[in-house]
């Protein structure tokens, strides 16, 4: 099955903020930012497996992730370097970290 993942420069940076505005997308992306690509399943942020699977279903839709698959697994990744690219300092931003000069 091919999932669908915009090429980021085809995405609103409204729809990025909408994708970023929700607190378990938000978890999901800090999550991939500070430990790099997992496991889809791997997310347990109190919600059922179809809302886990909705909000990465958003997130890579509005090109803020990659999924790749690995056997049976689903490996998604945040698509940091394109987005610092596209968007200076909105993941920064909206993650509260601070980047070194």
């Amino acid at each position: 099955m091919e999932l669908h993942e915009p090429d980021l420069t085809a995405v609103p940076v409204t729809s990025v903020l909408a994708a970023l505005a929700d607190d378990v997308r938000l978890q999901i992306v800090r999550t991939l930012a500070e430990g790099g690509e997992s496991a889809c399943g791997s997310f347990d942020f109190g919600v059922s497996k179809a809302t886990r699977s909705h909000h990465l279903r958003v997130l890579r839709e509005a090109g803020l992730t990659r999924t790749r698959a690995a056997g049976t697994s689903r490996l998604v990744r945040l698509r940091r370097d394109e987005l610092d690219r596209l968007y200076p300092g909105l993941l920064d931003a909206v993650l509260g970290t601070r980047t070194s000069a």
